[in-house]
Order: C-alpha cells, then sequence, then structure tokens
C-alpha cells in the first residue's frame, strides 16, 4: 500500500490547484477558506493557511479584503519553478522578518478570513517562515491584536488645518472611523466601550473629536459622553459588517439570497394582520427594501449631530 509522504498542506495545495487547472474554480472563484479547508481536510487552521499561502506564492490564487481568497486572473507561473522557491524565499524573509511584517501579515489574515482564523503559526505560515520567528517580535496573538488593531486605527488620517466649525469635524471625524473599520471590520469586534483600547493611533481619533467640542463651554463630562456617544455609534454599525461577513461564510448565502429565505416568514407576518403598520410599509417598497449599512450610516449620523447641537449651541440644555 503506497504511504503518502507529503506533508498534509502540499496534499492540499495539489487539490485546489487541480481544481483550478481542471477548470473546476475559474478565475474570481472564492476558493475553501482556512475553515472550509480545516474541517474538509482535517487539519490546523494554520496548516489551512500555510496551504492558501503556497498557492498564492504560485501566482494560482489572491485574498480579496472582506470576500476571501479567490482564483487569480493572472497567469501562474511555469510548474518548473513552483517548488525550490518557498525554501529558498523562507531563508530570505526569516532574516528581513519585522514587527511591521508580521502585524500587516495579521492583517490581511483578519480582513480575508476573520478574527478568529488568527493565530500565530498562521502568520508565521503566510510570511513561510519558522513557526517560532514571530514571537521574537510579539510575545503572543493578544499583543499581536493590539499591534494590529493600533496599525490599523493609523490608517485614518486628518488635515493638518481641520473644517470650519465643530459640526463639519465631527462629521469629518465619524466618516474617517467608518472608512477604517469598513477596511477592517474586525476592529468592532475587539473591546466593549466600557473596555477601551489604549492605542496610540485610537486616540488620535478621539483627539480629533474632542478638539471640536472643546472651546464651546461643555463640561468635560458631557464632551466624554458626547464622544463615546459618537464612537458607539460608528462602532456599533462596524459591529454588523464583520457580523454579515462571518455568516456569509458560515451559511454560504448573500443577503439577498437569505432574504429570499425568509419570504415564507415575511408572508406569514402579512397575513397575520397583527402588524397593519408593518404591513402597509412593507408593501410601499416595490422592489424591496435593501438594508445597506454605508447608507444607514449616512443617514443617522444627521440626526445624531443634530441632537449634539442641540447641546453644544445650547439649545436644549442637558438634563
Amino acid at each position: 500500500m503506497a504511504v503518502e509522504t507529503d506533508p498534509p498542506y502540499l496534499r492540499i495545495v495539489g487539490e485546489i490547484r487541480r481544481r483550478i487547472t481542471d477548470g473546476e474554480l475559474a478565475p474570481g472563484d472564492r476558493v475553501p477558506s482556512t475553515r472550509q479547508i480545516s474541517k474538509e481536510w482535517g487539519v490546523a487552521l494554520a496548516t489551512a493557511t500555510k496551504a492558501l499561502a503556497a498557492l498564492a506564492r504560485e501566482g494560482l490564487v489572491e485574498a480579496r479584503p472582506r470576500v476571501g481568497t479567490v482564483v487569480a486572473a493572472g497567469p501562474a507561473p511555469e510548474p518548473s519553478k513552483r517548488r525550490a522557491a518557498p525554501a529558498r524565499r523562507a531563508a530570505l524573509l526569516d532574516h528581513e522578518l519585522t514587527r511591521e511584517r508580521i502585524v500587516r501579515a495579521a492583517i490581511e489574515i483578519a480582513d480575508a478570513e476573520g478574527l478568529a482564523a488568527l493565530t500565530m503559526r498562521g502568520v508565521a505560515a503566510r510570511l513561510n517562515v519558522a513557526a517560532m520567528s514571530p514571537y521574537r517580535y510579539v510575545t503572543g496573538k493578544d499583543d499581536l491584536v493590539l499591534l494590529m488593531a493600533d496599525a490599523a486605527f493609523g490608517e485614518g488620517t486628518y488635515p493638518a488645518t481641520p473644517p470650519d466649525g465643530w459640526r463639519s469635524r465631527l462629521d469629518l471625524g465619524a466618516h474617517v472611523l467608518w472608512s477604517v473599520f469598513r477596511s477592517h471590520p474586525w476592529l468592532a469586534q475587539l473591546s466593549p466601550l466600557t473596555r477601551p483600547l489604549m492605542l496610540p493611533n485610537l486616540m488620535v481619533h478621539a483627539e480629533w473629536a474632542l478638539g471640536a467640542l472643546d472651546g464651546h463651554g461643555l463640561d468635560p463630562k458631557t464632551m466624554m459622553d458626547l464622544h463615546i456617544l459618537l464612537y458607539s455609534y460608528v462602532q456599533g454599525l462596524a459591529v454588523n459588517l464583520e457580523q454579515e461577513a462571518q455568516v456569509e461564510a458560515t451559511t454560504g448565502l448573500t443577503d439577498g439570497q437569505w432574504m429570499d429565505r425568509q419570504a415564507p416568514a415575511v408572508q406569514a407576518i402579512v397575513a397575520s394582520d397583527r402588524y397593519p403598520v408593518f404591513t402597509k410599509m412593507l408593501g410601499a417598497f416595490k422592489d424591496g427594501y435593501d438594508l445597506r449599512l454605508d447608507e444607514l450610516f449616512a443617514f443617522g449620523l444627521g440626526p445624531l449631530l443634530d441632537g449634539v447641537a442641540a447641546i453644544v449651541e445650547g439649545q436644549s440644555p442637558r438634563r
């Protein structure tokens, strides 16, 4: 009986490569995620990550944020060039390894697969270095996640000269934060409001908001409460970005497909006559109601800033 001698990740690479070359997976198609690979082949997430990293080095797949790993559109390297490169590249990367490269690789994993898929071994596999190499730069996953969060929040920048007026400044701050959470949805999952992260780059956003509120006669507690309220609005909506991606990855259904499956339940609610306002409103949507988080964020920010104006401008003193 033949004995398989290839490491598990190479067998996974070979099978996914076959699916691509045989046309079972076309350019742009999603390939199995690390979770799916782990379940299908019975391997650890780190092994699954190593397999996807090897396929990426071959040019067969590419990671797309919030989509996952897909079949690459460009041509793959010649087969004769595929085998020797990883070993040579591993030594080069290990020699050049830095904390910044580790953090960036970890962010790429979290962006594509979610924070739950992140492991130290998975980061090492993505960088093609020894499993323990990242520990020379970070003490463990908890330390790494904080570095990732600080780097991600640091991507949101502000102009050297703030726009005129406190409202314009708060509006810009909220949009900058939303764009950061949009790029890295896992950020919204890290910490509740009652346990804020003391990160330098997160404090940049706080300083921007507090600076907008400063000088308007507000007491410190009111300023802090308004800042936290605005931040929680952005974070609270952003939590759904990661949950949306997780549910789609788990079920394999898009939002539209999921809603289609809810049609019988919706029809039963309408037929019950217990919810006349909801039924009337639902009938007003000719093509159905599409919940788009970006639009909801922009819509809700206006009334929220109207409420802040009532306090900042003294239209309705806070009780």
